[in-house]
């Protein structure tokens, strides 16, 4: 290849002089035709936009950008809720199904760690392909098997000290300096599946209780199908309140009727705000061996100048459990085209959502403006989780029947042994009370200059 792209730079070097500027210009003009032409059919689009406080939106940063500080965000979180009756908040985390980590981000031969659901993870891939999931910590001297730990045959090994953990049950079956394992030598093991392309974990606060199958009401994307892109956010709320936003039908209108494009940019661009969407919603559970699946029904369509309706599109969709959609869109302009949500509690009142996106290869452009829509769409919806308080009992009109039928359907996730609000922020609440007894004891008994510091180290760390 060296040897080629050599013999063209000398050819092209002896005949410069003989090259007209006109064709530099087409040939530069082709080559950007192709870059552009590739980038809409081939490359996924990806939206994970930084919102700002006015446009009520928190998108978490990864543990290397300037500014993030996860123990300072912890804290504004849960200050932010203090005025909020935590009797009225259900658990945190509902027993189902949760996606947790893309296939595509985990290697044959890799381990990584992931906190989610209050836990913290080692998901790894055997060289046959196989996923497990395990308690991350050893329980030798508590390393994370997740940060530095190899893969070997269906087990993942300690970076500290090499002890050896099945997959299959958590067990410890090789300590290479001792002849024996110790009694009790387990991590705890997490169901798991591996359904079109994401990694799932079954979480359930009833340790006996089953999975039902997964990929039966997910389905398989068809081969016609490729992934055109996702977009990825992190809201402050509870879980419940996001897929309730599918049984609130009131809602379609009151706030995603504007244009999609409709914000501060449009006002000052009057042409861009000629038309309004208008939506037609209905939800409804499933009774018997599917009750953890709800029907979720839209028709839509864009009505320009206030006369002409076009974009006609039908959605169908299946909720799963408390953490997945599949919604299936028929319209004339996209055809037939595929959205996945998926929502995953980091914390108790910090959700990560994820929409995957598939269609045909051929309507790639056309797939790319409905991902900018529908992002723009949703982050209407984030302004509003973002700055609203849960209420178990909210007073409801005669037509929000649905949003009462969703709240039943959606208390069967919930069981008797389910971890409450409270004791899943307890640990959060005390760590920081025994830093502030700590930032006390230090002030009282130091001098000025230690004094100054030690309020330096304060604001360092929240």
């Amino acid at each position: 290849m060296a040897s080629y792209s050599l013999f063209w730079m000398l050819l092209l070097k002896n005949n410069w002089k003989l090259i007209s500027n006109d064709f530099v210009i087409y040939l530069w003009t082709l080559a950007v035709t192709l870059i552009r032409i590739y980038w809409i059919f081939f490359v996924p689009l990806v939206w994970k936009k930084d919102l700002d406080n006015e446009k009520c939106s928190f998108l978490r940063k990864t543990e290397n950008a300037v500014g993030y500080n996860p123990k300072r965000d912890t804290i504004n979180r849960l200050r932010k809720f203090k005025i909020q009756k935590i009797i009225e908040l259900p658990p945190p985390y509902p027993n189902g199904w949760y996606g947790i980590l893309k296939s595509s981000q985990l290697k044959a031969g890799e381990a990584t760690c992931v906190s989610c659901l209050g836990e913290d993870l080692v998901i790894f891939r055997t060289k046959k392909n196989i996923v497990f999931i395990l308690d991350a910590y050893c329980p030798h001297l508590g390393a994370n098997l997740g940060i530095g730990g190899s893969v070997a045959d269906d087990c993942v090994i300690c970076p500290f000290h090499q002890w050896k953990f099945r997959g299959t049950d958590g067990l410890c079956i090789n300590i290479p300096y001792s002849t024996s394992v110790p009694k009790g030598s387990k991590v705890k093991k997490w169901i798991s599946q591996e359904v079109d392309g994401f990694i799932f974990i079954w979480y359930h606060a009833e340790q006996t209780e089953l999975p039902w199958d997964l990929r039966v009401p997910m389905g398989e994307i068809d081969d016609a199908f490729v992934y055109h892109g996702h977009n990825e956010f992190y809201i402050n709320c509870h879980i419940q309140e996001i897929p309730e936003n599918g049984a609130d039908i009131a809602h379609f209108n009151a706030i995603h009727k504007k244009n999609f494009i409709n914000g501060s940019w449009v006002q000052k661009k009057r042409l861009f705000g000629l038309g309004s969407h208008h939506w037609k919603a209905r939800w409804s559970p499933l009774v018997g061996k599917l009750k953890y699946l709800a029907e979720v029904n839209l028709n839509h369509y864009f009505k320009l100048f206030g006369k002409f309706d076009c974009f006609r599109m039908e959605v169908s969709g299946k909720q799963i459990g408390p953490s997945i959609v599949c919604l299936e869109v028929n319209s004339y302009t996209f055809g037939k085209i595929k959205v996945v949500q998926y929502i995953t509690p980091i914390e108790p009142l910090l959700q990560k959502v994820v929409h995957e996106f598939y269609g045909p290869r051929w309507i790639a452009p056309l797939m790319k403006i409905f991902i900018y829509g529908e992002s723009l769409m949703f982050e209407r919806d984030i302004s509003i989780w973002n700055h609203k308080v849960f209420h178990r009992n909210p007073i409801l009109a005669k037509e929000d029947a649905s949003i009462k039928k969703f709240r039943l359907w959606f208390s069967q996730f919930y069981s008797s042994n389910s971890k409450l609000y409270s004791e899943a922020t307890n640990i959060v609440f005390f760590g920081i009370l025994y830093w502030k007894f700590l930032r006390t004891q230090i002030v009282s008994r130091t001098s000025v200059a230690l004094r100054l510091t030690a309020k330096w180290i304060w604001w360092l760390d929240f």
